[in-house]
């Protein structure tokens, strides 16, 4: 009898805690299970949602922290994912450098006061970060095409210098690279313990902290890596264009677009509102305020907690910040429905795609050199090359954003081989232009590499207008 009322009392109590669970759900008291972080089929809103926090409207303070990437727990990723019978062939690394101190400063205000030194028991935090700094020490003789050799191998100044990589952004990339470590060669086993020059490709702009942010990355993916092995290479475009970069139909896409940019600015008349009040505050006209681009140092000052500058006139705040950054969100929206970007974007992102989809042929054909590709660049980089591949959905290049393109084999058809996309851990393969119908038409998991080829080959040209090739493409009349 004592056995059955126990029992009894459990089955009466189960009954009870099940039915508060199902209660807390059903009012969103706690989350049910999402999928991080990821996109369904059945969602159509902007790559890197997070289901359970994201605002259900668009948020300016939440687009902004989404920026800002401030390291925090490891992420979640879905790079390395594939079914058994795949091997991994190669894989293509563009990044966005990480945290930096602003281009601009708002005239007649303090500059931010970060410090850009690298301190290992500072926030934020990294395991390597000192161990970073001792083997950049020792990096003064590496192997770096001119102009690069005369940059700093990391940041070290008290006070930043403008545009300078911060200890924010070395510890994104340390993250970055040990997250690539982990996926590409502990469990994947990309290189060979005994990893040559050749297997490597390391592409870096003249600035000194996107080579900064490509070494942090390179040393969380390669710790302690042989100095005599690197070989980074300067690459004088941001769109990485190498000898193809001349081309008048790119530049007259780009001069529209920067059109429609302005008159959408001049219809905001909060906006106009915002910058006659800061430009009051700081007594300059507001035509020199907005020529000064405030975002930028106001961004800074927002990403590392520190108070917005202020005169004996008032002080530049939180809502003068939230009408800036709102615009920029509505600019976003604005250039994807127009479509004025995207030839702008297609010519843009052109020759590093080629170069891409050459790496990976000749991959795919057994060719064991360039394996792992890393291409340290920009926000103007990343963001066209977004755009050509189809991913309207996708947010602005964070600080630290990466794009990845792996190249798989298929074990059961050697000569068959697949790409996926990942854009800051986010599978968007199918979602891409080149892709987003193949799982309608084909019961393969993976998008073909053939996909990816003719679309770099023929289709970026056939949504230009019907033209077949890239001189053609950047020289025809009547854009």
């Amino acid at each position: 009898m004592l056995f059955r009322n126990r029992f009894l009392l459990l089955l009466a109590l189960a009954a009870l805690l099940a039915f508060v669970s199902l209660s807390l759900q059903f009012f969103h008291l706690i989350p049910v299970s999402v999928a991080k972080n990821g996109v369904n089929g059945k969602s159509r809103k902007r790559i890197m949602p997070d289901p359970v926090t994201e605002p259900p409207v668009m948020d300016p303070v939440y687009e902004a922290l989404l920026y800002c990437n401030i390291p925090s727990v490891a992420e979640r990723s879905m790079e390395g994912h594939a079914p058994h019978h795949f091997k991994l062939v190669s894989v293509h690394v563009f990044i966005r450098h990480g945290d930096r101190y602003p281009l601009y400063v708002i005239p007649k205000t303090k500059r931010p006061e970060i410090d850009c030194t690298l301190v290992a028991n500072r926030k934020p935090y990294h395991p390597k970060l000192e161990a970073f700094v001792s083997h950049m020490a020792k990096g003064s003789g590496a192997s770096l095409e001119s102009p690069l050799h005369s940059l700093p191998l990391y940041p070290s100044h008290p006070l930043c210098e403008m545009g300078e990589l911060t200890q924010t952004g070395v510890v994104q990339h340390l993250q970055n690279g040990q997250l690539l470590r982990d996926i590409y060669l502990k469990k994947h086993k990309l290189l060979p313990g005994d990893w040559s020059t050749d297997q490597l490709y390391l592409e870096t702009t003249g600035k000194s902290r996107t080579l900064q942010s490509g070494l942090a990355l390179l040393y969380g993916f390669l710790p302690d890596f042989d100095w005599k092995k690197i070989y980074f290479r300067h690459q004088p475009s941001a769109l990485f264009c190498s000898g193809n970069c001349y081309c008048p139909v790119r530049n007259q896409y780009l001069e529209k677009e920067q059109r429609r940019q302005y008159l959408l600015r001049l219809k905001n008349s909060q906006l106009e509102k915002t910058y006659g009040e800061m430009a009051r505050i700081v007594d300059i006209p507001t035509k020199q305020l907005r020529a000064a681009n405030p975002i930028d140092s106001m961004l800074c000052h927002f990403c590392h907690n520190v108070s917005f500058p202020c005169t004996k006139n008032g002080c530049i705040d939180m809502e003068h910040f939230k009408v800036i950054k709102m615009h920029q969100i509505e600019d976003e929206r604005e250039r994807q429905e127009k479509k004025l970007y995207l030839g702008y974007a297609l010519l843009g992102a052109h020759p590093i795609l080629n170069q891409t989809v050459g790496r990976m042929q000749r991959a795919a054909e057994g060719r064991r050199e360039e394996l792992f590709a890393l291409y340290s660049a920009h926000d103007v980089t990343l963001s066209p090359v977004l755009s050509a591949l189809g991913l309207t959905e996708a947010r602005f290049p964070r600080f630290a954003a990466r794009l990845i393109f792996e190249l798989w084999q298929d074990r059961e058809k050697p000569s068959e081989h697949a790409v996926r996309i990942l854009y800051n851990g986010v599978d968007v393969t199918f979602h891409t232009s080149f892709c987003q119908d193949h799982h309608k038409r084909s019961p393969k998991p993976m998008c073909p590499l053939e996909n990816l080829v003719r679309f770099v080959k023929r289709d970026m040209f056939v949504a230009l207008g019907g033209t077949t090739n890239y001189y053609d493409a950047c020289h025809r009349e009547g854009v």
